[in-house]
């Protein structure tokens, strides 16, 4: 975005927290962070304004802005047809138009007053590997005729820091049945300069888990099982035909009280779309060592279980895919609004 020549006001991994409790005690640098998005918005008065994801904060921000009198299309749609349905009443007050990317969302939003537009989603046109899966695992040193068990623990260091340690557990258990197989962790581009809590890298060295750097879609496409935090790495393991089982944990008390917010039939957003279960969900107390080693060794054991999901994500990924690419739709639907705004005499 900086090389498109966007002027960033605040750094959006400021708000990259996840959690209902774990957010508490960084929400006075959070709201530091609005008051100056805001503030700039209403020095600068922008034609229109483009939110992309973040609800909670940008559902706040879209407000201020509404109120300002800037108009606010939103890129992404808030999950609100699975928990807090309430915030919808602020979207149909504050947003000219929505931008879905997942294709039950379109009805869902325009059934509740909202102007949405289902555009396709963007990962399924760029998601593909670089690498055959011989010149991936010759340069990552992993023997050829290896199973590959790659593991996705996320991207943030407190979501990594709940899923490791299972994780780990769950490698030592498949390893005394599959001593040949490789576990390989992959992680964003910087995250190792990132992240200096050597108990990171000691859990990986105990269990000889390799770690890749920035070749997520490569490791995903060439591994034959993928263990996989639900999130957007898990529409990236899909749309790659990769087989997967889902797992999250947050806080005992988020848990709890997300319970009883959230009315979706699944957690994971491949089996949202599918509309069944296609890969499992290890969720929250599901998300134990012998759960995540057991559902590995079933799909490393079972090639025709293996090829069965393949088939269900390949369905998935047909979905997801639209004719035209998902961002020039995206272009033309902000294009729409902001000639609307300008004619109406913005």
């Amino acid at each position: 975005m900086r090389a498109a020549g966007v002027d960033p006001v605040i750094e959006s991994e400021s708000l990259s927290v996840v959690g209902l409790v774990e957010v508490l005690h960084h929400i006075p640098r959070i709201y530091g962070q609005f008051r100056k998005l805001v503030q700039a918005a209403r020095r600068r008065r922008p034609d229109l304004a483009i939110l992309t994801d973040s609800p909670d904060f940008h559902l706040r921000v879209a407000r201020k802005l509404h109120d300002a009198g800037i108009p606010v299309v939103y890129l992404i749609a808030p999950q609100v047809w699975a928990w807090r349905q309430g915030r919808v009443k602020t979207m149909r007050r504050t947003l000219r138009r929505l931008i879905c990317i997942f294709p039950f969302e379109e009805s869902f939003f325009r059934k509740h007053g909202v102007d949405a537009t289902y555009i396709g989603h963007p990962l399924a046109e760029i998601v593909r590997p670089s690498m055959t899966r011989d010149q991936f695992f010759e340069r990552n040193g992993i023997a050829k005729d290896a199973p590959l068990v790659a593991i996705l623990p996320g991207s943030r260091t407190g979501e990594i820091s709940r899923h490791i340690p299972d994780l780990a557990a769950a490698v030592a258990q498949i390893r005394r049945l599959k001593p040949r197989a490789a576990f390989a962790v992959g992680t964003p581009p910087g995250f190792s300069a990132r992240v200096k809590d050597s108990t990171f890298w000691e859990r990986f060295r105990r269990e000889s888990i390799q770690v890749i750097e920035g070749s997520t879609w490569d490791l995903l496409a060439h591994a034959d099982v993928a263990l996989a935090a639900s999130g957007t790495v898990t529409m990236e393991a899909a749309l790659l035909g990769t087989p997967m089982v889902t797992f999250y944990r947050v806080s005992g008390l988020s848990w709890l009280i997300g319970r009883w917010l959230v009315r979706a039939p699944f957690l994971s957003m491949v089996n949202l779309v599918a509309g069944r279960a296609v890969v499992p969900e290890l969720i929250q107390h599901d998300m134990r060592p012998d759960r995540l080693a057991a559902e590995t060794l079933r799909l490393l054991d079972d090639p025709p279980a293996r090829q069965a999901m393949r088939g269900e994500l390949q369905r998935v990924r047909e979905m997801l895919s639209s004719a035209e690419p998902p961002m020039d739709r995206a272009v033309q639907v902000v294009e729409t609004v902001l000639n609307k705004e300008t004619v109406n005499g913005r």
